[in-house]
């Protein structure tokens, strides 16, 4: 069978933007349609998500913010609440697997949970009020962020790899 079993994926630093660039056009306009589709019901879930979120012992302590899969992901639960299915296929397949990846490897820790978890909040408020421009800004800027640290993060992990990559007599004679 063609395509069956695990893959290991390593994208170039240059992938890897374009993946974020993409991701940024494509979740904000999830969070634009969000903002003009979610029902109240499906606003609260959002809610319960982040609170669920906000009792992690790791992110109270500033040391990382881990989403669950599915529908414990913010990101999942605002691209379901478009009510988009063109938006839903694009991103919650490979693309959602692959973001996920490298959100997982590379935002989630440091200075950028709390600050993101704080985002979360603004994004859901302008959801909940219905300011479509506003989600989508938000969203927009919380998007770039993650790209900057991640970016940033993945930049020092390349770097390290290449340095450990040099053999012993290559330094020697560098």
């Amino acid at each position: 069978m063609p395509h069956v079993g695990a893959r290991v994926v390593k994208l170039s630093m240059k992938e890897l933007l374009e993946l974020f660039d993409v991701r940024e056009a494509m979740e904000s306009m999830a969070a634009r349609l969000a903002a003009r589709h979610m029902s109240a019901e499906e606003i609260a879930g959002l809610r319960e998500v982040l609170a669920v979120h906000e009792r992690q012992t790791d992110l109270s302590r500033g040391e990382a913010y881990y989403q669950r899969e599915g529908d414990l992901d913010f990101h999942y639960r605002i691209v379901l609440g478009s009510h988009n299915r063109m938006l839903m296929t694009l991103l919650c397949d490979d693309l959602y697997y692959l973001v996920r990846l490298y959100r997982t490897q590379f935002s989630a820790s440091g200075a950028r949970p709390q600050r993101a978890f704080v985002e979360h909040h603004r994004i859901v408020d302008a959801i909940e009020a219905g300011d479509e421009e506003l989600a989508e800004l938000l969203m927009r800027r919380h998007v770039s962020a993650s790209r900057e640290n991640v970016a940033q993060r993945y930049a020092a992990v390349l770097e390290q790899e290449a340095e450990t990559a040099v053999t012993p007599i290559q330094r020697k004679s560098s």
